[in-house]
């Protein structure tokens, strides 16, 4: 049981997996929850554990965020109820196949789920979070966020706008009370491997991390106060030294004249 309430968590994507994992401990940290996934009978499953465990309150939506209602079933609940302090965006689609062995509506799905959902689950909460001058946003990115040759190039494509839109979230929202992370795990043992058409258990063992140390060490770089937490990563300086380049990089991406290297002659 745990004593300590810290309001109501909202989390997508929580009927199994990162997201049940992420129910778990946020509810063993003083959360209530608000669980949101498509599955009911495992949604309601993981919500009775949860309670028994915790004592904690557990409410949940069924919403398949592919589908704009269901987005905008969760967009009121982020947008009117004021228990809410955190918004952890995990739910998400993804893909292994190359473009050419691709279904172009299943890559559709995965652009509404993985960016369109969360961005709109986003502005519907960040409101109340600046009012209130307090919340917590975690979203839950990837490592091809970063390494977009990875996998499937939409998956990846996808990755790396919720760490771009992370990056002007924390950039826009830091003097506002308004907390964000950025979570970039690498390969995890989840079922979205299978349903993705590639069973984690076809992966190298020396890449994949068991769930549960995923979550908590995500959670522990939220308590170290890390933007961005990259949980297999050995040396977080490694981290600093790519985001000092980025930033480097773009101070000479928009420049009135063309590089010498291009012979662009002004007339």
């Amino acid at each position: 049981m745990t004593e300590q309430n810290r309001g109501f968590a909202l989390i997508t994507g929580a009927s199994a997996g990162i997201g049940a994992v992420y129910a778990d401990r946020l509810a063993r940290r003083g959360y209530d929850l608000i669980l949101v996934a498509r599955n009911s009978e495992r949604l309601q499953s993981i919500a009775k554990l949860i309670t028994e465990a915790t004592l904690r309150k557990v409410e949940t939506v069924v919403a398949d965020l592919s589908d704009r209602a269901g987005v905008k079933r969760v967009e009121d609940i982020l947008r009117t109820d004021p228990r809410i302090t955190m918004l952890v965006n995990n739910a998400g689609l993804a893909a292994v196949a190359p473009l050419l062995a691709s279904d172009v509506d299943t890559m559709s799905n995965i652009v509404a789920v993985n960016i369109d959902a969360l961005v709109r689950l986003t502005y519907a909460v960040v409101p109340g979070f600046v009012d209130r001058k307090a919340g917590t946003i975690i979203n839950v990115s990837s490592a091809v966020a970063i390494g977009a040759e990875m996998l499937n190039g939409v998956y990846s494509a996808s990755k790396a706008f919720v760490l771009a839109f992370s990056q002007s979230l924390k950039n826009e929202l830091a003097d506002k009370g308004v907390r964000i992370q950025v979570v970039l795990p690498g390969a995890t043992a989840t079922d979205i491997w299978a349903s993705a058409g590639m069973p984690v258990e076809n992966l190298p063992k020396e890449i994949v991390m068991a769930t549960e140390p995923m979550v908590d060490a995500a959670l522990s770089g939220l308590d170290q106060g890390e933007f961005a937490t990259a949980p297999s990563l050995p040396n977080l300086g490694d981290w600093d030294a790519f985001d000092k380049s980025r930033r480097a990089l773009a101070k000479n991406l928009s420049r009135s004249e063309p590089a010498d290297r291009y012979g662009v002659v002004r007339n």
